[in-house]
């Protein structure tokens, strides 16, 4: 009897012994197929950095503003200004609003690539106020540190927020590319002796941008339906059709701002060359990082326009530019800024755009 509740025992023993046995390897095998390891050093300081970047960023755009402010010429453009009709600055005023509402549809192609889940008119908003902040302050904190701000406000994680910064960076410059080629290449452009670059050179300049866009559909084309992994993150090329409309909206825009300057200079100019001239000096204002262009707008017209148009008409019409498409936008940008921030909404981009 004892030897056969012994054996009993061991039979209700027995599958206890392999369920702990089962639950140290199950256990195991969890450990080893990559279970969340401890939060990394980063991870675990990121909520107290984002609380002092706020505040730190906001008192940083506040400083720009008031240096910028004390560095324009407030007077010289408004003298500029009343030298204009009223139809004049109506129609400049419009064409300088319709550039920056074009500029915010830039983040559209975003947001259709990332399937974000912002409303399309705030995600144009938060692009509209960025670019006002951009002209003026610099790309760095318009472009990107305000942009990515108000982005992550809504709930957008970093990589939609990268994504979304790149589909804007490429839509701007891939236009200007197609533009600004195709001017230098048709040999339209005559230079002035005191440029130091010859026609010839401009041409194979202006040959090589076009094929900044042409590598760029071609490759949409090829290769939108791959993945690639940067830093852990997946990114993958928008569609040829995405492609095609960063180029519309781009192009579009960049002839915007050359007509506007065309308008103001009261068409002495051709509008070929006025277009060339604001090409010109976009690119020169990137590589001089002065916040607004400060000076480097005036500098590059009087080297391309001075032998054409008098001294005094050319710096009116470029502070008349600065005036109507730097400051009037900003002011419309610091309201856009201060409504965003107020509704912001940490859960708005946590669902997938339909």
């Amino acid at each position: 009897m004892r030897h056969a509740h012994h054996e009993a025992m061991q039979d209700t023993e027995a599958p206890v012994l392999i369920d702990s046995s089962s639950s140290r390897s199950a256990e195991h095998t969890t450990k080893s197929l990559g279970a969340p390891a401890h939060p990394s050093r980063w991870a675990r300081l990121w909520p107290t950095v984002r609380r002092w970047a706020v505040p730190a960023l906001g008192l940083l755009v506040l400083a720009m503003l008031i240096s910028h402010a004390h560095k324009v010429d407030w007077a010289g453009a408004w003298a500029a200004l009343k030298r204009y009709p009223g139809t004049v600055l109506l129609e400049a005023s419009i064409l300088a609003l319709a550039s920056h509402a074009l500029y915010g549809c830039f983040d559209l192609t975003g947001r259709h690539h990332t399937r974000h889940g912002l409303p399309v008119m705030r995600t144009w908003a938060i692009a509209v106020a960025s670019y006002g902040f951009n002209l003026n302050l610099g790309s760095l904190v318009g472009g990107v540190a305000l942009r990515a701000r108000l982005y992550a406000r809504d709930g957008l994680d970093e990589t939609k927020v990268g994504q979304i910064i790149a589909m804007s960076l490429s839509t701007n410059w891939l236009g200007y590319g197609l533009v600004a080629g195709g001017l230098f290449a048709s040999g339209m452009l005559d230079l002035p002796d005191s440029v130091p670059l010859s026609n010839g050179m401009l041409q194979v300049i202006g040959i090589g941008l076009m094929l900044l866009p042409v590598i760029y559909l071609l490759a949409c084309l090829r290769w939108h339906g791959a993945t690639w992994k940067v830093r852990g993150k997946s990114v993958h090329l928008p569609t040829p059709r995405l492609a095609l409309v960063q180029l519309a909206l781009s192009t579009g825009n960049w002839c915007l701002m050359g007509t506007l300057m065309y308008l103001l200079l009261g068409g002495s100019v051709a509008y070929a060359h006025v277009l060339g001239v604001l090409l010109a000096a976009s690119v020169v204002g990137v590589c001089v990082p002065i916040p607004a262009g400060l000076g480097v707008l005036e500098a590059v017209y009087l080297a391309l326009l001075s032998g054409t148009v008098p001294q005094g008409k050319l710096m009116g019409a470029v502070l008349a530019y600065r005036a109507l498409y730097y400051l009037l936008p900003l002011a419309i940008a610091l309201g856009l800024y201060a409504y965003l921030e107020k509704t912001a909404d940490p859960n708005a981009g946590q669902a997938e755009a339909t």
